[in-house]
């Protein structure tokens, strides 16, 4: 079984050490600093940390004045949040004005999942991606979330930082390739390529596994950053495969899959099969079990895989 880490203590501790490193960096939390993991932060630096309360749009407007004033504010609460409820304040006063503050939204995706659809935030990449200046990236597993802590820091610019409550298996360590704005191409093959993101990426390297033992030889790409996206490295896997799987945990609109279609329907039309929530709302539950439940099984990658195939063959 693969070892397991959470992503948000991976974030926390990172976030920490690199303080230690950049007295430049602050850290605003919306009373929610056990659940982000900020609390590291807050710990090793009370001078830089500031919980504003549940108060979302005014941590927003002061993460602006500090970042005005040369700091790196990291803002941080729970996904659904920041990404709507202080979505006016992003769009106008950090993406607009294009301020350097890192949005660290946590509980993304089903993974606040005994707390219902209210705060499972399921449509939060096509909200941010959709913003002008905006960067979205969503780590993979523990290494990334920590590798990214110091990526978006150094990184010019807004940037959402999409992060998963869970423990996820651990599938990279420290030499793992993480720049934003490239793709990582994580196994070769001919016959489809499964292009994915977050929890997914896991889920798309077992189905390559599933699919060689049917005959299918599947690549497997991450795509951490969702915006901007590699789109070179998306045109090189659809001419040399032919047909590509999108697979996140996020609807199927406006998120990967959505910005995958667009990119390709410019640069190298093929047949894009997206794996990921139906556009609906999901239920309460475990999170794995909500996965499963809601299109992003393995067998989900699988199926979506074969189907893509079959329309490569039929053009």
């Amino acid at each position: 079984m693969a070892e397991m880490e959470s992503v948000r203590v991976a974030y926390g501790r990172a976030l920490a050490e690199y303080g230690a490193e950049n007295e430049d960096v602050v850290v605003l939390d919306a009373d929610v600093s056990a659940s982000t993991q900020s609390h590291y932060f807050g710990s090793r630096f009370p001078g830089r940390f500031f919980n504003v309360g549940i108060a979302e749009a005014g941590m927003v407007d002061l993460a602006v004045g500090l970042a005005l004033g040369g700091k790196i504010p990291f803002v941080n609460s729970f996904a659904f949040l920041l990404a709507f409820r202080a979505a006016e304040q992003i769009r106008t006063c950090i993406a607009y004005s294009r301020v350097n503050v890192k949005l660290a939204a946590h509980y993304a995706g089903l993974s606040d999942s005994f707390d219902g659809p209210t705060h499972q935030a399921i449509s939060d990449v096509a909200a941010m991606r959709g913003l002008p200046e905006m960067t979205v990236v969503v780590p993979a597993d523990a290494t990334e979330a920590r590798l990214a802590v110091k990526a978006a820091a150094e990184y010019p610019g807004p940037v959402y930082l999409r992060l998963c409550r869970n423990e996820l298996p651990v599938l990279f360590d420290n030499s793992h390739p993480f720049q934003i704005g490239k793709g990582v191409t994580l196994r070769r093959g001919g016959d489809v390529t499964l292009v994915s993101t977050g929890v997914m990426v896991g889920r798309s390297l077992e189905a390559a596994e599933e699919l060689g033992r049917l005959g299918i030889d599947a690549r497997v790409v991450e795509m951490h950053t969702v915006k901007p996206l590699d789109v070179e490295l998306l045109a090189e896997a659809a001419r040399e495969t032919g047909c590509i799987v999108t697979a996140e945990e996020h609807s199927v609109i406006g998120g990967l899959g959505g910005a995958v279609a667009e990119a390709l329907g410019e640069r190298a039309p093929v047949p894009v099969v997206r794996v990921g929530i139906r556009d609906r709302f999901a239920e309460t539950g475990p999170y794995f079990d909500l996965l499963d439940r809601y299109g992003m099984a393995v067998a989900d990658v699988v199926s979506a895989a074969r189907r893509a195939i079959a329309m490569k063959r039929e053009r």
